[in-house]
């Protein structure tokens, strides 16, 4: 019944949409329609103030709310990968693997790669990131979503070494709405928002409540999302506050196996980890104070941020149950000064300290081989508290040399400091201090301690205008990320303490911007070679001494054919590779695969999208047909193994109804294709896929209060 119910409502939503579609041509004097000038796109994500992307000698891109609107992503990576250079792989409920200009990271410090942050407070202390740390944004009712690609400005530290991601929620004076989106597989969500102004005061307020029952066995997902904005203007000092509060209830659904397996519906629904969930909180509160002095703007942004998190690691022998969570304080302070007509200096200090603490526990005996058995104990297995705090002075100095000419240089220092304590037996016994079999037990306990990392960065670019719209630009910078805590603490085997140092890159970049009234691009060309990078080894032991290269191009370009047809491309072409041989994997005969000039694993050579979007004022509507294809990728460092890719292609629609109420109809996956949203390989399982969804259909409304 549910097929047949599915297949009406398909119907249904291809005939409106087509029948939007097949006005296009109709005049468009209804339309919302700004005169021929180009609407300059602002962003804050290489500032920290609102600037001209123009105006940044570095490879930005960003997501609208008009966008946004129209794409109403169920999970972030169904708007971030319209971006060129950015890969999410989308695993099951709301979780994801992280990839931007580079591979698909994975790993305890996967996501140390990046810096994701709201309103330019990182949703993760550096040294504590979670991969999936973006389901902690409130990207649902965001204004826009900002992405650095490449190694962070002086103004970002730690883990912003691959790209930085920025979500800016809606502002106090967003309009008040009221939306509902409605989804096949028990999908629908509430969205809600009013703002409202005292006594000068303006303050707003938005909410998301999604439930998902899931595509795949036993995948529910509850989630709610609000978001609190309050801005006020003073004679002396202006300031915005915020607050954000995000809380997930989510039952997982696991790898399925067997080669092509995604292609069998009846395996792509299975669900062979029912009993994996996870349970997450997070909050975060700050203030942003300017004000205005004889030397220049000074800003200080104060922020608290807390975070709590259980969930089953089902992908483990003995699936344990993980428990952390963090409690952060922090402070951005930055003094912006105008010496002259053509410098501008930015200095500041950023400093934060966190508390945090992890525990892992094995209810149950393992199950499967004797070593298995005898090696991973049931009980308490890791069981530690740590307490960090980072320190950072930066500068920045911009020169406009001449009229057309600008340079930047920038450097920023930074000091991270960890003090662990082991709350349990050090070493590799079991919880009551017992030897395990076998040599000893899988999981190691170093004794407590104090770590200390000191890193430092530059950023030297300079930008020269062809012309008011045409720009050149040629950047050399350099980036960092500490270890982090899972790193140096999470041991296995016979590793006691884990001799690791800050991983390190330089990178390279050329690039041109272009904005004209039918025409705007940014095309870049990179180099990057990454050094310490932080992998475990055959002998499961956390070390530093890998080295990767990254070289690419990557093009977003918007052009409009007509008032009523634009096209859109975001193409990326790019080579990761391992530039050295560490220990990471063991041959047949026990020595260790040589893997040097092999591509990275999870890093396809081409991805990318391109979309064509229709305007039709007769109906005061949007119709848009989007196109993404996923480039092959290899499974594994020794390069035996590999997904072939896909194409898919995507419907949406959106109508204005009247000024107070537009609708959406979306399908995704339009040709009904099976595919895998991830890929992976292993000596264990073999081939190993998260399938992706067969089409569906969503629809909803907006209306504006």
């Amino acid at each position: 019944m549910k097929t047949n119910i599915c297949d009406c409502i398909s119907k249904m939503a291809l005939t409106f949409i087509f029948t939007i579609s097949s006005v296009v041509a109709a005049p468009i004097e209804e339309m919302d329609k700004t005169d021929d000038s180009v609407i300059e796109q602002v962003v804050t994500v290489g500032t920290r103030v609102p600037v001209s992307s123009m105006s940044i000698n570095g490879s930005v891109a960003s997501l609208h709310d008009d966008e946004l609107s129209l794409v109403g992503h169920t999970h972030i990576q169904e708007s971030l990968n319209r971006l060129a250079g950015i890969n999410i792989n989308r695993g099951n409920g709301q979780e994801y693997l992280p990839a931007i200009r580079s591979p698909v990271l994975t790993g305890a410090g996967g996501c140390g790669g990046f810096l994701m942050s709201e309103d330019g407070i990182p949703l993760r202390a550096a040294g504590f990131c979670n991969i999936n740390e973006l389901f902690e944004a409130h990207t649902e009712a965001a204004d826009r979503i900002e992405v650095l690609r490449g190694s962070g400005t002086a103004l970002y530290g730690s883990n912003a070494m691959h790209g930085v991601v920025n979500v800016v929620t809606l502002d106090e004076d967003a309009p008040g709405v009221l939306g509902f989106d409605l989804d096949e597989d028990g999908y629908s969500r509430l969205r809600f928002g009013v703002n409202e102004e005292v006594s000068g005061q303006k303050l707003g307020f938005r909410a998301t409540i999604t439930r998902d029952d899931g595509y795949r066995d036993s995948s529910e997902v509850l989630q709610e999302k609000l978001s609190l904005r309050h801005a006020y203007m003073g004679e002396s000092f202006s300031s915005t506050s915020g607050l954000t509060f995000v809380n997930l209830n989510q039952e997982t659904a696991g790898y399925i196996t067997g080669l092509d397996s995604y292609r069998i519906e009846d395996i792509a629904k299975r669900n062979p980890n029912p009993e994996a969930f996870r349970d997450a909180k997070a909050l975060r509160v700050w203030s942003k104070v300017s004000t205005e002095s004889a030397l220049g703007t000074l800003l200080v942004t104060p922020y608290f941020r807390y975070t709590d998190m259980d969930f089953l690691q089902h992908f483990l022998p003995g699936k344990p149950l993980e428990e952390n969570g963090q409690r952060s304080l922090g402070v951005q302070f930055s003094m912006l000064l105008d010496p002259s007509d053509r410098l501008a200096l930015t200095v500041g200090v950023d400093f934060e300290y966190t508390s945090a603490h992890l525990r892992q526990t094995q209810g149950s005996e393992t199950q499967g081989s004797a070593f298995l058995r005898a090696t991973i104990p049931s009980g308490k297995q890791y069981d530690y508290k740590v307490n960090a705090t980072q320190f950072a002075p930066f500068a920045e100095i911009i020169w406009d040399a001449s009229d057309a000419l600008s340079l930047t240089l920038g450097s920023r220092f930074e000091v991270m400091r960890y003090d662990y304590k082991n709350q349990m037996l050090s070493g590799r016994t079991r919880e009551d201090g017992s030897v395990c079999g076998f040599g000893g037990c899988r999981y190691s306990r170093p004794p407590s301690a104090v770590n200390s990392y000191d890193s430092s960065s530059f950023d030297l670019s300079a930008r020269y205008e062809l012309t008011d719209s045409n720009i050149f630009y040629l950047r050399v910078a350099s980036a960092f990320r500490a270890p982090q805590a899972t790193e140096l603490y999470r041991l296995q085997r016979e590793q006691e303490v884990a001799d690791l140092s800050p991983e390190k890159m330089k990178s390279m970049e050329v690039g041109v911007k272009f904005e004209a009234d039918e025409l705007s691009m940014v095309f870049s060309a990179f180099h990057m070679a990454k050094d310490n990078v932080i992998f475990r080894d055959t002998n499961y032991n956390n070390v530093s001494n890998g080295k990767t290269k990254h070289r690419g191009f990557e093009l977003d370009l918007s052009y409009e054919l007509s008032d009523n047809i634009n096209i859109a491309v975001s193409g990326t072409h790019v080579r990761h590779k391992y530039d050295n041989n560490p220990a990471m994997v063991r041959g047949t005969n026990g020595q260790n695969v040589l893997i040097q000039g092999n591509d990275v694993d999870s890093a396809p050579r081409n991805f990318g999208s391109a979309r064509v979007s229709f305007k039709s004022g007769l109906l005061n509507a949007i119709c848009e047909l989007e196109w993404m294809k996923m480039g092959g990728y290899y499974l594994e460092p020794q390069n035996l193994h590999r997904y072939e890719g896909h194409n898919l292609l995507n419907l949406r629609t959106s109508w204005k109804v009247n000024p107070d109420v537009t609708v959406y109809a979306r399908v995704n996956n339009l040709a009904d294709k099976s595919y895998a949203k991830r890929a992976d390989y292993t000596g264990f399982t073999g081939h190993r896929y998260f399938p992706g969804t067969l089409r569906s259909v969503n629809v909803g409304f907006d209306i504006f209060l």
